[in-house]
């Protein structure tokens, strides 16, 4: 992955204790567009089912980052 920053969106959920933020808003975006995958959904691969783990996890995270760009209009 690139050495750009991304926006987090923040903690996704509030503070379960003080100094701990938890997972953040992109976290759990990523983790929403996993389902897909699970499902054998890819929207990226052109094959039936994506099984490269490197592959998933990039595309979950392009999801959630648009997912916050679009947030963020």
């Amino acid at each position: 992955m690139s050495g750009k920053k991304h926006n987090d969106g923040g903690p996704a959920f509030p503070r379960a204790r003080k100094g701990h933020d938890g997972m953040t808003l992109r976290d759990y975006f990523a983790g929403q567009a996993l389902a897909l995958y699970k499902m054998g959904n890819c929207v990226e691969c052109e094959e039936e089912e994506c099984k490269d783990h490197e592959v998933i996890a990039l595309h979950c995270y392009e999801l959630a980052d648009a997912m916050l760009e679009e947030r963020d209009k």
